[in-house]
C-alpha cells in the first residue's frame, strides 16, 4: 500500500521524489530498449542486404551427358568456388552407384611440410541424381561429415569453419583416447 511507503520512506514529499525518480528510470530503460531495438532491426536489415549476394555455384551437366568423371569434373569445379585458405587440399573418391544416384566422398585436410600426413580430415558427401528425362540438369546433394544438414550448390555458401569444426572434433578424440 501507499500509505506503508510513505512511512517507510519518510512522509509524502520523499515518497514524491522516490516516484519521480523511478519514473524518470522506468522511462530511460524504455528508451535504452527501443534504441537497441532499433539497433538491432538495422543490423538484421544490413544482414539481409548481405545475405542477397549471390551464392557462387557452377553449372551442372546434364542428365543425358552425364558419366562418373563428368560428376568428379563438376564437383572439382564446384569446389573451386569455395572460399577456404589456399592450405586446404582435398581429393574427390567415386563412392559408387545406385541407379540414378552417384555418391563421392571429398576428403579435406591441411597437410603441412612438419606433419605431410594429417592427424585429422574432414569429408563432404556428395550425391548427384541424374534424372531420366535427358537435357534436365542434375539434382546436386551435400553433407558435411557429422552433420545432418542436407546443402544444394547455390542455396547455402560455403563455410570453412565446417570442415576445422570436423576436425578439431576428432583431433580433440584422439587426444582423449589411450592407446
Amino acid at each position: 500500500r501507499s500509505s506503508d511507503l510513505m512511512e517507510i520512506v519518510g512522509g509524502a514529499e520523499n515518497y514524491r521524489d522516490y516516484a519521480l525518480e523511478a519514473h524518470k528510470l522506468v522511462d530511460k530503460v524504455i528508451s535504452d530498449a527501443f534504441r537497441c531495438f532499433e539497433s538491432l532491426q538495422n543490423e538484421e536489415v544490413e544482414e539481409k542486404s548481405r545475405k542477397t549476394v549471390s551464392i557462387p555455384t557452377i553449372s551442372w551437366p546434364l542428365s543425358g551427358e552425364f558419366s562418373r568423371s563428368a560428376g568428379e569434373n563438376a564437383i572439382d569445379e564446384f569446389l573451386r568456388t569455395w572460399e577456404k585458405g589456399e592450405n586446404w587440399k582435398y581429393c574427390i573418391d567415386f563412392l559408387g552407384q545406385e541407379e540414378e544416384k552417384y555418391r563421392y566422398r571429398v576428403t579435406w585436410s591441411i597437410p603441412t611440410r612438419r606433419k605431410p600426413i594429417p592427424r585429422a580430415t574432414a569429408s563432404v558427401y556428395f550425391t548427384i541424381y541424374v534424372h531420366k528425362v535427358p537435357g534436365k540438369p542434375v539434382s546436386v546433394y551435400y553433407v558435411f561429415e557429422t552433420n545432418r544438414l542436407v546443402h544444394r550448390p547455390g542455396q547455402s555458401r560455403f563455410k570453412e569453419k565446417w570442415l576445422r569444426d570436423v576436425i578439431d572434433c576428432k583431433v580433440d578424440t584422439l587426444e582423449t583416447l589411450d592407446f
